[in-house]
């Protein structure tokens, strides 16, 4: 489904002829689940869960949720890479990003999740090369974690960890005008950046998002919808 409300509307011909700088969401976009939730449900202490009430209650914003709950996690680094070892993404997503590379796109993972994390599930694929931007995962001891925002923002319109909408607008300030911005998302993160970007491929809750705000995208379920939509028939 797509929907576009501004003039000279991004056709599927138009999708393929452009050249993107792609802006991709982790969590429930690349991989098949949300991954901090799976590792807080199986290491963490049960207080994470009061912590998750009191953000979805609007009490605490998502940074000050992940600030909390990571500190709870009692793992060792054995533990945690035998977790993420089983953890699947999209099975689309290694073509699509062979894909990009070779058509001249430009591909960057953002997400408001653990860089570590991401960086362990896709080199499990081969896929080291990508630019991953996240919140850091710091090992504080054998089993004792906390993270750090290097990406955060004070402007940020959702309070995410890794603002996604500073992201997008560092990118429009440096790439080169012939490439236009393109977001793939899900949920509450990619909001702030949904409205900033050319075009938004959304699954989830991003696809109401997209519609209440009308916000031009194409709704999408997996990544060979997004292959489909950018790279088939040339």
């Amino acid at each position: 489904m797509m929907i576009n409300s501004k003039p000279g509307a991004l056709t599927k011909d138009r999708l393929k002829d452009l050249p993107w700088d792609i802006i991709c969401d982790f969590d429930g976009t690349i991989s098949l689940v949300d991954v901090t939730d799976t590792l807080l449900e199986r290491f963490a202490d049960p207080e994470w869960q009061d912590i998750e009430r009191a953000w979805k209650d609007g009490l605490i914003n998502s940074r000050q949720c992940l600030d909390q709950q990571i500190p709870l996690l009692d793992m060792s680094l054995v533990e945690l890479n035998s977790h993420l070892d089983k953890i699947e993404i999209d099975p689309d997503f290694p073509a699509f990003v062979a894909e990009v590379q070779q058509h001249g796109h430009r591909i960057t993972v953002v997400s408001d999740g653990l860089d570590y994390v991401i960086e362990r599930i896709l080199g499990r694929y081969g896929l080291t090369s990508l630019e991953i931007k996240a919140n850091k995962l710091v090992q504080q001891g054998s089993r004792s974690w906390k993270v750090t925002f290097p990406n955060s923002h004070i402007d940020c319109q959702v309070s995410s960890g890794n603002c996604k909408c500073s992201v997008v607008e560092q990118h429009q300030h440096q790439t080169i005008k012939s490439y236009r911005s393109l977001l793939i998302g899900d949920g509450t993160s990619d909001f702030c950046a949904a409205g900033k970007v050319d075009f938004v491929f959304a699954k989830n809750a991003l696809v109401n998002h997209c519609v209440e705000q009308r916000i031009p995208h194409y709704q999408i379920e997996s990544f060979a919808d997004v292959r489909s939509l950018l790279n088939a028939d040339r």
